[in-house]
Formats: structure tokens, C-alpha cells, sequence
């Protein structure tokens, strides 16, 4: 709250309140990154990852995960390079596509957005319900105040500076915390004593666990993907820092969060060796369990400190990315960027975040399991993640493509996911052979932002091939892993059916017209000579097809 006073404004810049002026530097931008992907609920589902599947589960969430970071530069160095001074992926898409486009990513960001705050305030919540007299209701009322009044008046400024305490906090309590914890609940010996026991099964002592990689690995694989393409909180922080620093923050990122979500899931793995039942029955008490039952009063502390740390660092993202769409994709689109009140842009922004904690506490008192949150997100945003990558290099796809394979996607996501169908005859078959095309789409797609075209086709066909063998009879098992692969397999298949024969020849330098700033407090020399001729650029610039 101190930090957040310190740097506010008497009247806050719109495009300020979004984007910070698209120049942060290194050392608060990958510090921001670190902290907004290392939130509360990672650091929760790690520990149920643990607990779940043993030594291999946080492993299978903490690598995957990082490895998500590091994937998103290649990607968000073309999308700065075509839309500089954006505010979300969905603004992107309206001058990529039109409205239509827009909205379907900006709703599932909204979406997105509502259930990562709530899972944050679920997680905060708990944490205080375990370590203090108050209970979850009062818990979660305290995290959601505190989080909402220190960045309600400069939003995402306010968000990302105090991100680099945040982070601070969190990487000093870990390195602490987690070998106190091992050794005061009796160091090595526990692991022995846990399988002469029979507290583990030979697939959670394993650190190549077949059980973790399909039920755990493998989906969240799929899911961090999208969640790397597709979340406004990334995008936000992609758009923010400056673009020359894209690369070195997303690789300091990359190594940061994975060696701290990666050793806080071993607690789950120490209260599966030692038999603790969570407290309650419920998975999400384990890791304030595991401080609680363990760690002194003053390591207590340090360890609530951390919790709170990477909660708040997520849920200000959230705020801050609710708000940023609201503002742009709602408003800022609607009246168009020449006739927008900068004034009334930030007070809309601000009544969003006070809407959004309204919902999100609500939301959070359902209690819902955060690992199948976050699973469930990650596929409703695969079904967006070839759609949206093909939009920034491939000039043929249109809008048409873009929205029907979206939609098409999410219809056949969702009876797999939630087994609305049977996995039996000829549907199973037909669902295993959309989730093997869905291997060689994901490592297609993560071969490409690395390497190009070519040898993402090669890497995509070998990996469909290699799976096809034995995926049949196989993969309808895993109705998780099944679900996220065929919303990456049904939104390539449509896109580029519906693609590879259009005649659109879509001009890159359009999206950098149709985008950019709303509150230009000292307009460019192109600008003026625009307004001068009464020209709109969003009327100028719409290419031909496009339902702007």
C-alpha cells in the first residue's frame, strides 16, 4: 500500500493505468513476470501435485510450467513487433479480425481472470483459516481488501512495482522454509519410513511416474501453452516492458519459477511420506498444514508472508487485466480510440476491479479444488491458442476461420472433459484420433516459435505418428489430458480448412494503425496531421473482409 501512495497520481494516464507506457526495464519486468506466474494457486496445486502423484508431481507441474514462460517470448516478440503499443491480445485481435474475434478472446480472458482471482482468494482464505483464529469467510474478505485498495487507484503500475517486493519476499521465504520444513519433519529418513509404511505406491516413489505424466504432465502441458498465448495477465506484461528486454525477461522468469514452484511442491511430497491426512479432507489446507505443523512462530510467519506474496501478485494481475479489457476491448473499442474520455476510461477501469473482487468472493466461497480450475481454464484457452498464433503470421486466416474454429473446439472440449458422452464405440475412437493430431498441433506450435515453419510441420507430423500406434484404446483413459488435446486438434483443423483456400491478403501494418494509445497527452506529428484531415483510423485502415 506504501509503494503503491508513493508512486500514484493526482490524475492517473489511461494508457498508463494498462500498459505502464510500454518501457519497464529488466529488473521490475522479469521480477513482475516471476511474481504474476509463481501466484498462490501454483504454489498450492504443486504441493496437491506432490501429494497426488509423489516425488515426479511437482516436477511434472513446476518444469512444464517454466518451460510455458520461456515458449512466450519467441511469440511476443512477433506481436510486439506487429502491435507496439496494444493493451490486450483481444485489441490485437479486433484489428486482426473484427469483433467478433475480439470478444471471444476477451470474454474467456474475463472468464479467466474472474476464476484465477477467486482461486487466489480461495487460497488466502485457507492460509488464514490455518494459522490464525479467524475464519475462511473473514480470510478471504482481508485478502481480497487488501489487494483491491492498494491497486485500485494506479492499476497495473501499482501492480507491477509492487511485484518486485513481492517476489523478493517469496524467492527469500522459499529458500528458507522448505529445507526447515524437510529436516524438523525428520530429514531423510522420512522417505524410508514412508514406503516401510505403505504410505506410497511404486508410481508416486518414482520419479518417471506414468500415473504423473498423463494425469498431470501432459495435461498441463496443453494448458500452460494456452495460458502462455492466451492470458491477459502475460500479454499485459509482454505489452509493458520494453521491447528489447522481451528475451532476457522471460528466460530470468523461466529459471525463477520453476526452482520455487518446484521445491514448494515437495511439501505435498513430505506429507504424503509422513501419512498426513489434510485437515478437513480438503487438499488446498496441505501446505498450511504442513508450516503449521512443523515450523516455528517466526517461520510461520516467513511462510505466511510468502503466500501472501504470491497470491496478491496474481490477484493485482488479475485486477489489472480485467480492468485493461474492460477499458480497451469494452469501451475504448466501442466509441473508438479518437472519441475516447481518458477520464471516464480510468473510473470504468476501477469499477471493474471492484466488480470483479465482488464475484471472485463470491465464487470463493464454492471452494473449489484449484488444480481443476486452472486444468479447466488452460483447455477453454487451447481452443484459442492456434487461432490467435496463426492470426499474427499467416495473412489468409480470416475471421470467419477464427471464430467458427473456436467455437467448433470448445463444443467438442467440452462432453470430453466432463464425459457428457461415454468414451465408448465409435465416439471414443473418434475423440482419440482428434487428441493424437493434438500432439503434433502442441509441439508443432512449440517448435515453431523457436525454429519456424518447416520444422514445425516435421515436428508435428513425427509426433502424431509416434503417438498413433498407441493412442488408440489408450487415451480415452485420460478424458483430462484427452479434452485439452482435441480443442488444440479441432481449432488447427478448422482454421486451416477454412483458411488455406481464402484470398485475404492481410496487411501486418494495419494492426499497428487500429492500435495504440487512447490518452495521448502530447500527440505525435502523425497524429495531428490525421486529426487534421478528419480522418478515423479504424475507417481507414479496415482491410477488405474484415466486419470493423
Amino acid at each position: 500500500m506504501w509503494m503503491s501512495v508513493a508512486i500514484s497520481r493526482k490524475k492517473e494516464n489511461a494508457d498508463d493505468y494498462m500498459t505502464a507506457g510500454n518501457k519497464i526495464g529488466f529488473g521490475v519486468s522479469a521480477a513482475s513476470m516471476t511474481a504474476t506466474w509463481i501466484w498462490a494457486s501454483s504454489m498450492y496445486a504443486s504441493v496437491t501435485a506432490g501429494y497426488t502423484y509423489g516425488v515426479s508431481g511437482p516436477i511434472h507441474y513446476g518444469l512444464w510450467g517454466a518451460l510455458m514462460i520461456l515458449f512466450i517470448y519467441p511469440f511476443g516478440k512477433r506481436i510486439r513487433a506487429v502491435a507496439p503499443r496494444a493493451h490486450t491480445l483481444a485489441e490485437v485481435m479486433y484489428a486482426r479480425h473484427g469483433r467478433s474475434s475480439q470478444l471471444m478472446l476477451a470474454g474467456s480472458n474475463v472468464l479467466g481472470s474472474v476464476i484465477s482471482l477467486t482461486s487466489n482468494f480461495i487460497a488466502g482464505g485457507a492460509i488464514i483459516a490455518m494459522l490464525s483464529p479467524l475464519n475462511f469467510g473473514a480470510g478471504i474478505l482481508i485478502i481480497a481488501g487488501g489487494v483491491l485498495l492498494y491497486t485500485l487507484w494506479s492499476g497495473f503500475r501499482a501492480s507491477v512495482l509492487t511485484d518486485f517486493a513481492q517476489v523478493l519476499a517469496m524467492l527469500g521465504a522459499a529458500v528458507i522454509i522448505i529445507p526447515a520444513v524437510f529436516f524438523l519433519a525428520g530429514g531423510p529418513s522420512m522417505f524410508a519410513e514412508g514406503v516401510a509404511t505403505g504410505n506410497v505406491t511404486p508410481q508416486q516413489e518414482s520419479f518417471f511416474s506414468s500415473d504423473a505424466f498423463f494425469n498431470q504432465g501432459a495435461p498441463y502441458i496443453a494448458a500452460v501453452l494456452a495460458y502462455a498465448i492466451g492470458n491477459q495477465t502475460i500479454a499485459q506484461r509482454l505489452f509493458a516492458v520494453r521491447e528489447d528486454l522481451i528475451k532476457p525477461t522471460f528466460i530470468t522468469a523461466t529459471v525463477g519459477y520453476g526452482a520455487t514452484v518446484i521445491g514448494v511442491g515437495m511439501l505435498g511430497v513430505m506429507a504424503l511420506y509422513l501419512g498426513i491426512e489434510p485437515a478437513g479432507g480438503d487438499i488446498n489446507n496441505l501446505m498450511p498444514q504442513m508450516v503449521g505443523t512443523y515450523l516455528p512462530v517466526a517461520l510461520v510467519a516467513l511462510a505466511f508472508i510468502m503466500i501472501i506474496g504470491s497470491l496478491s501478485s496474481t490477484a493485482d494481475s488479475d485486477l489489472s487485466a480485467l480492468s485493461s479489457i474492460v477499458m480497451t476491448d469494452i469501451y475504448g473499442q466501442s466509441v473508438g480510440r479518437k472519441n475516447v474520455n481518458p477520464k471516464l476510461m480510468v473510473l470504468i477501469g476501477r469499477v471493474t476491479m471492484i466488480v470483479a473482487t465482488g464475484l471472485a468472493l463470491y465464487f470463493a466461497t464454492a471452494r473449489f479444488n484449484i488444480l481443476d480450475l486452472l486444468v479447466f481454464v488452460g483447455a477453454l484457452w487451447g481452443c484459442l491458442v492456434f487461432p490467435v498464433i496463426a492470426s499474427f503470421y499467416w495473412k489468409k486466416v480470416t475471421n470467419l476461420a477464427f471464430s467458427v474454429a473456436v467455437v467448433a473446439a470448445l463444443v467438442v472440449f467440452l462432453p470430453v472433459r466432463f464425459q457428457l458422452i461415454p468414451l465408448t464405440g465409435a465416439w471414443a475412437l473418434v475423440v482419440e484420433l482428434l487428441a493424437i493430431v493434438g500432439v503434433g498441433v502442441v509441439l508443432g506450435i512449440m517448435a515453431f516459435g523457436f525454429f519456424g515453419l518447416r520444422p514445425a510441420v516435421i515436428v508435428g507430423i513425427v509426433a502424431t505418428a509416434a503417438v498413433l500406434p498407441f493412442g488408440f484404446g489408450f487415451l480415452r483413459d485420460y478424458e483430462t489430458l484427452s479434452g485439452s488435446l482435441v480443442a488444440y486438434a479441432v481449432s488447427f483443423l478448422v482454421c486451416y480448412l477454412l483458411s488455406v483456400r481464402s484470398t485475404q491478403d492481410f496487411d501486418f501494418s494495419v494492426i499497428r494503425k487500429v492500435t495504440g494509445d487512447f490518452d495521448d497527452e502530447t500527440p505525435t506529428a502523425d497524429e495531428t496531421g490525421a486529426a487534421e484531415t478528419g480522418e478515423d483510423d479504424d475507417r481507414a485502415v479496415a482491410a477488405p473482409g474484415s466486419d470493423r
